[in-house]
């Protein structure tokens, strides 16, 4: 993982979940529900982070091959993406894990040469004004990570406002929330949902839907255009539910 956690133990999970929940006889959503939504939630956001931290390796590939990807999800964004996804694998034969590796580097590494040669993913190339790395994005996303009980893994060694580290930051406080609701500490679910919604509206808004644009035009394979498009549309998903859930 690419944070750790101090106060309480995240969920450790690169499966993907589609968004979804039961209700009770009266259509109301229960406590467990809602629980079990988190928790996909959490999944999803793993996943995703999973995918944008590094390239593609062997155990992640077999995972992916043997990945039943949805055909209609009620987003159109995340099944056109799922549709590229599947697709890139069914017909990657030859040395799949080097094409990735070439892309992942083309896509989010680029040249070195400027801040304009890739989809570099991190908040502050995307927010300051000189697309600069380390600067205020940073410092406000690691005050949050810390203020909710984490630090950054000593095994990661770049900005924390890397996407990668946004996105798992989500799905821990997701997880948080459906152990929470579990636990029948429903004041402290609310919490963590609104601290999720903030950071959606304050930090991932800000900026990754222009940085899943620049990863579609960088990005040669497929592949890569897939998971973008998945991300986007299931943090559109997700930024309505978390909107109506604090609403509600």
């Amino acid at each position: 993982m690419t944070i750790a956690t101090r106060k309480d133990d995240a969920a450790e999970t690169t499966e993907n979940a589609a968004l979804g929940t039961d209700t009770n006889d009266e259509g109301v959503m229960t406590a467990e529900d809602l629980a079990a939504l988190c928790e996909s939630r959490g999944e999803t956001y793993s996943f995703l982070a999973r995918l944008f931290r590094e390239e593609v390796d062997e155990a992640l590939l077999a995972q992916l091959n043997d990945t039943d990807y949805p055909v209609s999800s009620g987003n159109g964004l995340m099944d056109e993406g799922y549709y590229q996804i599947a697709k890139y694998l069914s017909n990657a034969w030859v040395d799949p894990l080097m094409k990735l590796s070439v892309d992942y580097t083309r896509a989010f590494l680029g040249s070195g040469i400027d801040t304009y040669s890739a989809a570099y993913p991190f908040e502050s190339v995307y927010t300051s004004e000189k697309r600069l790395l380390m600067s205020d994005a940073r410092d406000e996303v690691l005050a949050i990570y810390r203020s909710c009980g984490l630090e950054k893994s000593e095994s990661w060694t770049v900005g924390e406002d890397h996407v990668a580290v946004e996105l798992e930051f989500m799905g821990v406080l997701a997880h948080r929330a459906a152990k929470a609701l579990r636990a029948g500490d429903e004041e402290r679910a609310f919490s963590l949902i609104n601290t999720q919604r903030n950071f959606m509206d304050d930090h991932l808004a800000s900026w990754v839907p222009v940085f899943l644009s620049d990863t579609r035009r960088f990005a040669d394979t497929t592949f890569y255009q897939g998971v973008a498009n998945v991300t986007e549309g299931f943090l559109e998903e997700d930024a309505a539910l978390l909107a109506d859930l604090v609403a509600a």
